[in-house]
């Protein structure tokens, strides 16, 4: 399972990644505002959907807010 982080305070709110998400895990929160003024992007991830790391919205953000982090597969008993 994947997910990502979004640095939250330096989001503009420009909704780029929640386009860029095919599964529609990103939205603006419109009941916060962040320090700069904006409404932030924030990750809800969907048990039923879940991130797969793609990235497409690390790649697309302008302000380089959205890390990504995925969860290693187990080695499979391979020597």
């Amino acid at each position: 399972m994947s997910y990502i982080v979004i640095k939250e305070a330096g989001c503009k709110g420009c909704s780029y990644c929640v386009l860029a998400c095919p599964r529609k895990l990103i939205g603006i929160d419109q009941s916060r505002i962040n320090n700069l003024g904006y409404n932030p992007a924030v990750f809800t991830n969907n048990d039923a959907a879940p991130c797969t790391g793609c990235a497409l919205c690390a790649e697309i953000c302008p302000e380089v807010l959205i890390e990504v982090y995925r969860k290693r597969k187990k080695a499979g008993g391979r020597k």
